[in-house]
């Protein structure tokens, strides 16, 4: 049987009538009921009583017209998500980012918008470093990703510039330095440094450490933090201070004021990669929106406030 067969055999079963059907079909009424006897005899039972006039649908005839109808509905419903997904308007789209691109509201707003204009397609989030995330990539298993890569480091995948990020000097609140309202580079010389791990994110590491030397001084780093935001959490405990992307200055965390470094200070660039091999609708829709979005630089970082120092204990 085909699904031409159910169409004949609702349309007998709807109109109780072969003529009406054959009608309504567009056909001639012998091939109609040729294709219902064939019908009759693949199902091994009679659908229809014959009557003077018309026909009545027997028990087996009512139980496969529920049926077919059901089939004929998911069949056209298959057609019709089959060219949604062609078109990009129904799949799963796999986005990464890394963590401190999550706070940038660059990034935000375009999933956000994407998932307003694809409700049918079920956007998946992957937070990761961009080492891991390119891997992700290298394995097939992301479509897309806001990452921060260093020159060279997406080999040929596409790779595509969005914006650069001004950098923040992530200070203990009680600090000295955090009486001034910004601050130049080489006011930080004498700092230890809280920092990203090289091996998970070569663009900012590196850009910190050549925005100190460009202001005349190695940086001494006490500490490295598996995860950006580790870092201003331990900046919080007193163990250092971190150079962050301004829209890290987001993060208001609780013993932690941020500054705007002045003069000639790293940025944090900010990219979009995409798979190419692999990819579906969903994904060139992905792009295409997040391009077409203004991208300014974050000229104006939004700055937490500045905490109030800790007492110090009386000495005697």
């Amino acid at each position: 049987m085909d699904l031409r067969q159910f169409r004949y055999f609702v349309a007998v079963a709807e109109e109780l009538s072969f003529t009406r059907a054959a009608r309504r079909l567009g056909i001639g009424q012998p091939p109609l009921s040729q294709q219902i006897q064939q019908l009759e005899r693949e199902v091994g039972a009679q659908l229809f009583a014959r009557l003077p006039r018309g026909v009545a649908l027997t028990a087996a005839g009512q139980r496969l017209l529920h049926d077919a109808k059901d089939i004929l509905a998911r069949s056209e419903r298959a057609m019709r998500n089959a060219g949604r997904a062609a078109r990009g308007e129904l799949g799963v789209l796999q986005v990464g980012f890394t963590a401190s691109a999550a706070f940038n509201p660059f990034v935000t707003a375009s999933i956000r918008d994407y998932r307003e204009s694809f409700p049918g397609v079920q956007v998946e989030l992957v937070e990761a470093h961009t080492t891991e995330l390119l891997e992700r990539f290298r394995t097939r298993r992301l479509d897309a990703a806001f990452l921060r890569p260093a020159p060279g480091e997406c080999g040929a995948l596409p790779c595509t510039p969005l914006l650069r990020e001004p950098m923040l000097v992530a200070l203990p609140a009680g600090h000295a330095l955090a009486a001034r309202r910004s601050l130049p580079m080489a006011a930080l010389r004498d700092e230890a440094f809280l920092l990203y791990p090289r091996r998970n994110g070569r663009a900012l590491y590196d850009a910190i450490v050549s925005g100190c030397e460009a202001a005349g001084f190695t940086p001494r780093i006490s500490q490295e933090a598996p995860q950006m935001a580790s870092t201003v959490t331990l900046v919080a405990s007193g163990l250092g201070i971190a150079i962050v992307p301004a829209s890290m200055g987001q993060l208001l965390a609780e013993g932690v004021t941020y500054r705007p470094l002045e003069g000639p200070a790293p940025c944090a660039e900010l990219s979009l990669a995409h798979q190419t091999e692999t990819a579906q609708e969903v994904t060139a829709r992905f792009v295409r929106l997040v391009l077409a979005r203004p991208r300014p630089d974050l000229a104006e970082p939004a700055l937490a406030r500045p905490q109030p120092a800790r007492p110090q204990p009386a000495r005697h």
